[in-house]
């Protein structure tokens, strides 16, 4: 919040005097003045240079898992069995998460 220094400051008495009324009206007033905004109403009109995608297809081979591999129930990545460092309620678990 921005103040101006060179405005004239009240003195005590000034102050003790404003009522409770005045000083709720003050604040209501500042409240008055904030925006609600939807955020993604605002991201709508951004767009990013090189952005459309639209026409694109992603074309990735899903291999199953193999003999030699496991899947780790902390990250839930697939490892090759040297990485398997133990076994948590009869679930494997990698070297990288039981460190």
């Amino acid at each position: 919040m921005a103040t101006d220094y060179d405005a004239p400051r009240k003195t005590d008495d000034e102050l003790a005097a404003d009522s409770i009324e005045e000083l709720k009206a003050r604040r209501a007033d500042k409240a008055s003045g904030v925006v609600d905004e939807d955020e993604t109403e605002a991201a709508e009109g951004f767009e990013l240079p090189g952005a459309d995608l639209s026409g694109e297809e992603l074309s990735v081979q899903v291999l199953p898992a193999q003999q030699d591999e496991f899947t780790c129930m902390s990250c839930f990545l697939v490892h090759h069995r040297s990485q398997l460092a133990a076994w948590k309620r009869k679930q494997p678990i990698c070297s990288e998460c039981a460190a």
